[in-house]
Parts: structure tokens; sequence; C-alpha cells
């Protein structure tokens, strides 16, 4: 089983303006609604590409009922702690000139809570993968995902982490299958420019060294780059098409990679399907569908 984990998932309310003007009333050309969260989209896409997954988290009110029965609908299964107080956030993503997002804080989550949460974990069993994607909530301890991974030490489980810079490097000592850091962040993690292929390579082997077993790194307009622990670095270019829009474009290359490796054990297979899946959702106006995930994967 797929365990996928988002600590302050949320409601997207994506809306859509000819142009916004900051102080006066703006109307919008419309509105969209989707479930956010980066481990969500994770499941989304793998429901996409025919893969079971178990959605881990937090959902608090109204709006977390409403996100435990949006992905009852998409047919993914959800093993939601619900909070005592508080509801699950509302997003906003506004695309007009420019696209803006306003993201809020989310519900209280109490250590009481937390522990229940870990306690799930435990479920988790050798053979299974258990994606932890995003940020930790403020009301959440730092160590969280340590705290989870530390849980789950002496099983045989394949530990996949998307984050960034120390959240991310706290988790190399439990040796993860995956992580997928862009230029940015590797920037942002070693404290100098990293632009070039020279630059990256070092740094994705000095991640390994410290324990991831596989980095991708986004090279955006350049396409991503594999460096795999079976020794050897693979390449995806990229489809030229109109973008229209960037969220969950990363997640969607997590859950595409996850799926291909399950599917063929194959490293280079597994990026080119994990690229598609990233390029199909930068094409779409939410998450990619597999007609058009399967459509670009022809196309790389």
């Amino acid at each position: 089983m797929i365990y996928t984990l988002t600590l302050n998932p949320s409601i997207d309310y994506v809306v859509h303006l000819d142009s916004f003007v900051s102080g006066i009333t703006n109307r919008t050309t419309g509105e969209d609604y989707f479930i956010g969260g980066k481990g969500i989209n994770v499941s989304c896409i793998l429901a996409e590409l025919g893969l079971k997954s178990t959605a881990l988290g937090f959902t608090a009110g109204f709006t977390g009922e409403a996100i435990e029965k949006g992905l009852t609908k998409l047919g993914i299964c959800s093993d939601f702690i619900r909070l005592r107080d508080g509801i699950s956030r509302i997003n906003i993503k506004m695309k007009a000139e420019k696209e803006s997002e306003i993201n809020c804080q989310g519900p209280h989550i109490s250590e009481e809570e937390f522990e229940l949460l870990l306690k799930k974990t435990d479920e988790i069993t050798d053979g299974d993968t258990i994606v932890l994607a995003g940020s930790i909530p403020k009301t959440v301890a730092d160590d969280a995902y340590e705290r989870i991974l530390k849980r789950l030490s002496g099983k045989d489980v394949r530990i996949v982490v998307d984050a960034t810079r120390k959240l991310l490097l706290n988790c190399l000592a439990y040796k993860p299958f995956l992580i997928k850091p862009n230029r940015q962040e590797l920037s942002e993690i070693f404290g100098r420019e990293v632009s070039d292929e020279q630059e990256t390579e070092a740094c994705a082997k000095e991640l390994m060294k410290m324990g991831a077993r596989n980095v991708i790194v986004s090279l955006g307009g350049d396409g991503a780059v594999l460096f795999a622990e079976d020794g050897n670095t693979y390449h995806t270019g990229v489809v030229k098409e109109k973008v229209l829009n960037t969220v969950g474009s990363g997640d969607s290359m997590v859950a595409g990679f996850i799926a291909g490796y399950e599917q063929k054990r194959d490293y280079g297979y597994a990026l080119k399907l994990g690229t598609a899946c990233g390029n199909a959702t930068a094409f779409s106006m939410g998450l990619a569908s597999r007609e058009k995930i399967m459509e670009i994967f022809d196309r790389l």
C-alpha cells in the first residue's frame, strides 16, 4: 500500500480574473474548487494512474468533511484524524495577469492528536510506501517527520520526502528512497548558487552521501535529471505547451515516479512517467487526467 501524508490539507479556491486591482471590488470571470495539499495531490495522480493509496493527515470542521467526501468521490481512501477545533483551511489561488496565492494557517493540532497519527503509522508494513509531502503546520513541532520515520525504523518501508531545507535534511538519516529538490532549493540547502550541471550533480551526490537513495532535480524548462542509486544518471526533457497551472506539478512528478517504479522497477521509465505527470498538470487547469498524462508521455 502507498500512504500519503498531508498534515495541513485544504480546499483550494481558484478565482479567475481578467485583471486584479488592489483596493477596489474585483469581479471574477470564473471559479473552481479543488481538494489541496501536496500528499493529497500525489494520491489523486496515483488514482489517475490506477494505483491505490491511503491519504493520512488531519481534517477539521465543515471544510474537513468536504475534503474527506471529495476524496471518497474520487475513489481515494482516506484515514484522517478529525481535530476537535477549527476548520481545515481554504487557500485562495488567484489567476489574473499574474498567478498569486493566499495560503491560510489551518487548525491547531495538539500533541495528543499528533500521537493519534503516529499510532496510525503502525499499520504501515514491510513493502509499503509513505510519502511525506509539504511543510509542517506551525502548531506541530519541527521534528514531526523525523518522529514518524523513527516510528517506522526497522520496517522495510519505501520513504519519499518532498520537503525543503532543514525539514528535508533531517529526514536523510532515514535513507529516503526519493527526494526531489529543484536548483533553487539546492542553493538554499548548500548556501551557494547552483546553476549548472556540475554544481547540480555535486549537490545531488552530496545529498546521496547524507542518505538519499535517489535524487530528482527539476531543471524547469530544461526537464529533469535523476541521480539514481544504481549509479546511473537519467535525463528527460519537457514538452512545449502553454502552461496553465503551476500548482501540483511537482507533486504530480513524485506520483508519476512512484507509479512508474511500482510498475516496472525501472528508473528511466519512472523518471519519464514522473516528468509526463508534472508536465501534464502544468498544462491543465487542475491536476492532470490519465489521458493528458499518456499524451505527454508519448511526446517525451
